[in-house]
């Protein structure tokens, strides 16, 4: 069923990593549920992040957070109507169309992250209406959110610096030809993830086929890796899909962000393919087994971290509540003082623990020191 081979290399690499994951699942699988939904939070939280963020967002994991908090509140569908006010005032007014893009992304996931297994067997019009979800606050998407693309378009890379845009590879032509192919793949893929010993080789052709049709004008790049996330989840190794909620997979795609794009077009040669078996879908999966080996290994440090939130005192807690309410501003001992009423040496206390536990980090020196949260 892959369109090409695995090798023994890769072979050795993918046991590697199956075993991996199953001794995380013996690891995690008894956790409290307490710790394992702050693990899945802070890995959705960095998903949603770290995909807007390769597409040039710029909100950061903190502000994520906080955003995510806002609309977590009342659990509408509505809420980013409702508080999109609010949110736009708290942050920068450059921001707008990040929020928008984080607002979506984040929609698409909780989709992928609850229904994953009700979209077995997949269709087209559940990625399409994933890419409506994605886009549902992005106004100007209006008229072609859900909808495949009328319009030429490519995989391009973006530099975060200067704007600037290289194109990686031309993408599969708009109307007849995006369409066979992406009915094509629904078709390839249903029956490969059942007959394919490798599910992740299978997770790894299915979204590099994806990028390359680049179905829908905008998008493509959230939805695919929104897509690989919904490929674990579905996967009929229970240790896969049970992990794969508790990774931050595009945390380590925007680490590594140049390769990822590199390996994208040497995969393709810089040009989209009718027939999959014409391109090098081997290198994708070398690059996304390195991936998921460090998300992972992440997961220790989410694990650390839930435990030494919870060893923060009283006071401490409530010092770190002053920066999750200001996530873009860096905060200086006098801020927190008068926000908390505690005693200065309280504080600094306080400010010293939040240090040492990863939470907060420290900006300049003597009467210029300022404080701001770390997700």
């Amino acid at each position: 069923m892959l369109s090409f081979s695995v090798n023994s290399d890769l072979t050795k690499r993918l046991k590697t990593l199956q075993s991996a994951i199953a001794e995380k699942f013996s690891e995690i699988k008894n956790l409290p549920k307490d710790e394992l939904a702050f693990i899945h939070r802070f890995a959705r939280i960095s998903m949603i992040g770290a995909s807007t963020r390769i597409e040039n967002a710029i909100l950061t994991d903190s502000e994520i957070s906080w955003l995510d908090e806002i609309l977590s509140a009342d659990g509408k569908t509505t809420s980013f109507q409702e508080k999109q006010q609010i949110i736009e005032d708290k942050l920068s007014k450059d921001r707008e169309r990040s929020i928008e893009e984080v607002a979506g992304c984040r929609a698409m996931l909780s989709l992928i992250y609850e229904q994953a297994k009700d979209m077995i067997p997949l269709t087209e019009s559940q990625i399409r209406g994933l890419h409506a979800e994605l886009l549902r606050h992005y106004k100007k998407a209006g008229h072609y959110k859900g909808q495949y693309k009328k319009n030429p378009n490519s995989v391009v890379e973006i530099n975060h610096k200067t704007k600037a845009q290289r194109e990686v590879f031309k993408t599969a032509d708009p109307g007849p030809i995006t369409e066979a192919a992406m009915s094509d793949l629904a078709q390839w893929y249903n029956q490969a993830l059942h007959d394919e010993p490798w599910s992740v080789a299978v997770a790894c052709e299915f979204v590099f086929r994806f990028l390359a049709i680049h179905p829908f004008q905008d998008g493509n790049g959230r939805l695919g890796r929104g897509l690989f996330l919904l490929t674990l989840l579905q996967c009929p190794d229970p240790h896969i899909a049970f992990v794969a909620e508790y990774l931050a997979i595009d945390r380590q795609i925007e680490k590594h962000k140049e390769d990822y794009y590199h390996v994208l077009n040497r995969c393709s040669n810089g040009k989209f393919k009718a027939d999959p078996k014409k391109y090098h879908i081997e290198h994708f999966l070398n690059f996304m087994i390195k991936v998921l080996v460090e998300a992972v290994a992440d997961i220790e440090f989410y694990q650390k971290k839930f435990h030494a939130f919870n060893q923060l005192s009283g006071k401490a807690s409530k010092v770190l509540e002053c920066f999750k309410e200001e996530p873009e501003i860096k905060l200086q001992l006098k801020d927190i003082i008068e926000s908390t009423n505690f005693p200065r040496r309280t504080v600094a206390n306080a400010l010293t623990t939040l240090l040492q536990g990863g939470f907060i980090q420290k900006y300049g020196k003597g009467s210029a020191v300022r404080y701001q949260i770390v997700f």
